[in-house]
């Protein structure tokens, strides 16, 4: 299993409504089909009254292994429905990368 789906089926377990994980390694200075660096637009109702850092807690648990191994980077965008929609469904680009010799 790649750590893309891997991420994707531990995520799961917040019943999301939207849940996009992508792989952006290529965009930065690392070996050909790499997964090291991921974003993850993930919306729920499990983040109500929540505020960011929590929110950012409770991925960090659930991808503890993912984050201790294989993941250099991991950019989150967690939102509760309502948000998201207040949002229109965006959420931000990632920016270049400028690290790495690039």
């Amino acid at each position: 299993m790649t750590v893309q789906a891997q991420i994707e089926q531990k995520l799961t377990a917040l019943t999301p409504d939207v849940l996009r994980v992508e792989n952006e390694s290529h965009m930065h200075n690392v070996p050909a089909n790499s997964e090291t660096h991921f974003k993850v637009t993930l919306v729920s109702d499990s983040f109500d009254g929540l505020m960011p850092v929590k929110r950012h807690q409770k991925i960090y648990a659930l991808l503890a292994d993912e984050l201790s191994g294989p993941v250099h980077a991991l950019a989150l965008h967690l939102y509760t429905p309502k948000e998201w929609q207040a949002r229109g469904g965006e959420r931000p680009d990632s920016p270049n990368c400028r690290g790495g010799g690039q």
